[in-house]
């Protein structure tokens, strides 16, 4: 491995040349200081996180920590499998800043910056929360868009709101809101995906007048007013009555945006390119993937993936490749990222051509055989169950009795004496993974759970919860958001809210982001 300086790292990033520039903390850690076109990929997740990110091993590769080591042991990971071109940078992010660089907290940076961006280049309009609810009070011609998650909108929601994730609006619009008299208000959480779920009905030139929820469910709350919880509301499935009109107005804003078209021959051609790194995405909803997609596919909804760019997307300057059943979707996710400030985003034309199922990163560790226990097996045996989960689905369910833990922190876990040791995670993929080191850290047989903590829910089994396990303060593995603390939630929304507003000035001291296309 090379190791570089800031200086050097800096011109890099503004090269124009492909960048993977990769931070090997947990996601809490990077949260709470890293560079701005940072990447979390934290060496707990290394052969998932790090071959999703990373379609091209050949491509140039910077890893970046706080200076203690763990961006060697990720770069040492990526070499084992292939990485050729692996640079470290020399003293992390205190190096970075001791250089005069700025440093940035938070997740999503880059999208959530544009978001704000979004806003005062395009003059999104919003609503306050307390005019809001007297609209709802007085009965008038409205409709409330949650554009987050269903998962999020069922956790907590304005009511009357319809859950319709971002990459859906434009989409749907039409069928949902036919009389272009009525007002339409788009909410999220905090203020990103409400100004882009507002500004894309904006763009795609919907008649009706749109707004944005300032500072969405958080701005609800801060006001005194309560969210509805459990709320079923969704869209309709399937293609829309009104699709041709989105497909036009969706097209039209591609244009505008100088998206590319491109064909199955195009893409091939790219994909086999050996210089350049192709990521093939597919915006619909994640249903709809499930249900079938292209073998060269990953699911990203397209909503999702314009405010959380870097969940997907590991390579700065790399061509990205959009794809849906229709062109709408693709469409409108594609401009976005084009005015994100990506040069080589494209639209696959007949994208689902051929579709049969979407793309599983292989993952060749997995192929090692380890001893396991099934569901089954684990009912009423004695023995001592670890929970590789990320905390805040430890906190929302685990079997009862396990213990919480981190995969590169086996050695801080208190384990006590049992006659077997059961790793569990979500899936099961983390656990499969860790059993030879917490072998090496304890002298109780080792075994991992067959599916996870998910097959112990399929088979309705009994699950434990305790939002107060691990305390805030453990949970170095998930950035917390204000409403997954525990204490401080109302100072923590009002410091979020803040943050997100004030990234606008942070990216002009930064001077690396441009935006617009």
């Amino acid at each position: 491995m090379n190791r570089i300086d800031a200086p050097t790292l800096r011109g890099w990033i503004e090269d124009g040349q492909e960048l993977a520039l990769l931070d090997a903390r947990e996601e809490g850690e990077f949260g709470a200081s890293h560079l701005f076109w940072a990447v979390p990929c934290p060496l707990s997740r290394a052969e998932t996180r790090g071959r999703a990110l990373l379609p091209n091993l050949g491509t140039r590769i910077a890893i970046t920590d706080d200076g203690r080591g763990v961006a060697e042991k990720l770069g040492a990971y990526l070499e084992s499998i292939g990485a050729s071109n692996v640079s470290i940078l020399d003293g992390g992010t205190k190096a970075w800043e001791a250089a005069g660089y700025v440093l940035f907290s938070g997740v999503n940076v880059p999208s959530k910056a544009f978001g704000e961006w979004i806003e005062h280049h395009f003059g999104t309009e919003s609503v306050d929360a307390p005019e809001l609810k007297s609209w709802l009070e007085d009965g008038r011609d409205m409709v409330v868009l949650d554009s987050r998650t269903i998962e999020e909108y069922r956790r907590m929601s304005i009511p009357r709101g319809v859950s319709v994730p971002g990459g859906e609006l434009a989409y749907r619009i039409g069928d949902l809101v036919p009389n272009p008299e009525t007002l339409i208000v788009v909410n999220c959480a905090g203020r990103t995906r409400s100004i882009l779920g507002a500004e894309s009905l904006r763009q795609a030139g919907v008649p009706n007048k749109v707004v944005a929820l300032r500072n969405g469910t958080m701005g609800w709350e801060l006001a005194g007013l309560t969210c509805a919880r459990g709320q079923p509301a969704e869209f309709a499935p399937g293609q829309p009555a009104s699709l041709a009109l989105a497909r036009q107005r969706a097209v039209a804003f591609a244009d505008r945006c100088q998206v590319q078209e491109i064909d199955a021959a195009t893409l091939a051609a790219h994909q086999a390119d050996p210089s350049r790194t192709t990521y093939v995405l597919d915006v619909r909803d994640p249903v709809e993937f499930a249900a079938g997609s292209r073998a060269d596919a990953v699911s990203a909804p397209g909503g999702q993936l314009v405010q959380a760019t870097d969940t997907w997307i590991g390579v700065r300057g790399a061509r990205v490749v959009l794809v849906d059943d229709d062109g709408v979707r693709a469409s409108m996710s594609a401009a976005w990222l084009r005015q994100m400030g990506y040069a080589d985003v494209m639209v696959l034309r007949d994208g689902l051509a051929g579709a049969t199922a979407g793309k599983i990163i292989a993952i060749p560790e997995l192929a090692a055989p380890v001893p396991t226990i099934s569901v089954a097996g684990l009912a009423g045996l004695k023995c001592v169950v670890v929970d590789l989960a990320r905390s805040i689905d430890y906190r929302d369910g685990h079997i009862p009795g396990a213990v919480w833990g981190i995969r590169t922190r086996l050695a801080d876990l208190r384990l006590g004496r049992a006659p077997l040791a059961v790793i569990t995670s979500s899936d099961g993929v983390a656990a499969r993974l860790a059993v030879a080191e917490l072998q090496a850290r304890t002298h109780m047989p080792v075994v991992a759970l067959e599916g996870g903590t998910a097959a112990w829910r399929v088979a309705r089994l009994p699950i434990a919860a305790d939002r107060n396990v691990p305390p805030d303060h453990a949970c170095v593995d998930f950035y917390l958001r204000p409403y997954d603390r525990n204490s401080g939630v109302e100072d923590a929304m009002k410091a979020y809210l803040s943050w997100e507003i004030g990234l606008v000035h942070e990216i002009e001291r930064d001077g690396t982001v441009k935006f617009g296309v």
